[in-house]
């Protein structure tokens, strides 16, 4: 008798547990899609796929492009994209003074090239005209 008494509780309280009220959809945290773009650099920002839609995007906004040339393989890409992703300041007004753009394959504008070399990690400035800033070496 008491192993059935036991497990009539057990039955209510497992019971009980499973019938609780379903989160209210307003009070939910919208989900988030992955962001893929931003490839561990700040999924916050927002990325552009493409140095074609980068170079659009600033002229309609008159913004400034960031392209940050990196390899998956490299130690030295690790530790500033390290670096860029942690800092919270960098973050902040690379979110709202630029259109962000990384790379990890070599963009075919030869422009993207005001040394002749490319090499990684690598960050080159277009400003609004459209014209890549070899002048800034980052």
């Amino acid at each position: 008798m008491k192993v059935f008494v036991i497990f009539v509780v057990c039955l209510v309280v497992v019971s009980a547990a499973n019938t609780t009220k379903a989160p209210d959809k307003k009070t939910m945290k919208p989900k988030r899609e992955p962001v893929t773009l931003s490839r561990g650099w700040g999924d916050e920002l927002e990325w552009v796929q493409t140095y074609t839609e980068a170079l659009t995007k600033a002229s309609e906004t008159r913004k400034p492009v960031m392209v940050i040339h990196h390899r998956d393989d490299c130690k030295y890409s690790q530790k500033l994209k390290e670096a860029f992703s942690q800092h919270q300041e960098i973050q902040k007004l690379a979110d709202e003074h630029f259109v962000m753009l990384n790379v990890v394959s070599e963009i075919a504008d030869k422009n993207m090239k005001p040394d002749d070399m490319l090499y990684v990690p690598r960050i080159l400035f277009v400003d609004p005209s459209l014209t890549v800033r070899g002048d800034i070496r980052g």
